[in-house]
């Protein structure tokens, strides 16, 4: 079932593309791994089916590519966009057993996708449920890469990448046709990027180090896909605490403080906001001037919330801290008001 290709690479495009400098930018990457992966859907409790990577060296050079299915051991989601069903995936490995030899090829290596948080993290939740984690540090984001070289691009989806350069698509939502259409797509934009002194755009990947499952369909269930924008909703109990404001740096959490989280997080997400709503605090989904406190390991990321947060004067601590934090959470002086609906911020 897994597939080890190492046949000679493709040529880059068929277009002209920048050429690479002779000086090469020294705080580059020494080596890349272009990931796809194709899923049962977007979900949290969503698994992978197929994977696929192609790395590259330093200057973006293919150096061999992979490709595995991969039994989710429920259903398969979307069969219209992956192609996937279940008798396909019936005899396929399960994640566990094909985990050690991905690592092997994203060991030491930037990980390159388009739309790279969502790869990332499906990645970093398949390894904790197998009790591990990815060997990755870093993640590149080729949409941020595009933004960032200023590509006349009529939109950000990989076709019009692949387009741009010239980059033939022949089976799109396959893992490994889409690995080899953004590794043939990245190797010029890297050499764009090295050649204008462009820094790459990389984000720290922080593993997963807790994981809990909840129940998964089974292979005959209806299909958990839903649309990009559909995050699953949790019927979180009622913060029974007024809002005492926003958080001092250098004091206490207090019962009722709004807290909001934002970027990858070491634990993961829905376990750090489990605790704080069982610490008596609120969790928002957005951050306003009445939000209390903003979570994030990045705090100078662009995502919408750190953005927010620096216009509004919202106090930012990391994880790290804030797990601190959480171990000394102050009561509210007032008794616990009769617990009413509060809004998602």
């Amino acid at each position: 079932m897994l597939e080890d290709r190492t046949a000679a690479p493709p040529l880059i495009g068929r277009q002209a593309v920048p050429t690479p400098p002779t000086a090469w930018p020294p705080a580059y990457p020494q080596g890349y791994a272009v990931v796809d992966v194709e899923t049962t859907g977007l979900a949290r409790d969503d698994r992978i089916v197929s994977a696929a990577v192609y790395r590259l060296d330093a200057r973006g050079e293919v150096e061999d590519h992979w490709y595995t299915l991969v039994n989710p051991e429920r259903d398969p989601g979307p069969v219209w966009i992956h192609g996937l069903t279940s008798d396909v995936l019936e005899g396929a490995p399960l994640f566990p057993e094909i985990a050690q030899e991905l690592a092997a090829r994203l060991d030491g290596r930037v990980l390159v996708a388009h739309n790279a948080m969502f790869d990332w993290s499906m990645l970093a939740r398949e390894y904790a449920r197998a009790g591990g984690a990815a060997p990755v540090r870093q993640r590149l984001c080729t949409i941020a890469l595009a933004k960032e070289l200023r590509l006349p691009l009529p939109n950000h989806k990989l076709e019009s990448l692949a387009a741009h350069y010239g980059v033939e698509q022949r089976h799109a939502h396959h893992a490994l046709d889409d690995a080899r259409v953004l590794a043939e797509a990245f190797q010029p934009s890297l050499h764009l990027a090295a050649g204008s002194g462009v820094d790459l755009p990389l984000h720290t990947c922080r593993p997963l180090t807790e994981w809990q499952d909840s129940p998964s369909p089974s292979a005959g269930a209806r299909s958990s896909y839903r649309p990009a924008s559909w995050r699953p909703s949790r019927k979180r109990p009622p913060c029974p605490y007024p809002n005492p404001g926003r958080y001092e740096p250098g004091g206490r959490l207090i019962q009722g403080m709004r807290v909001a989280f934002s970027g990858d997080t070491s634990v993961d997400r829905e376990l750090l906001e489990d605790r704080a709503t069982e610490a008596g605090l609120h969790v928002a989904t957005s951050v306003s001037r009445l939000t209390s406190l903003l979570v994030t390991n990045d705090p100078d990321a662009a995502t919408s919330k750190a953005v927010r947060a620096r216009s509004v004067g919202t106090p930012v601590v990391d994880e790290a801290a804030f797990m601190q934090l959480l171990g000394d959470v102050a009561p509210q002086e007032a008794a616990p008001q009769e617990a009413a609906p509060q809004s998602g911020e």
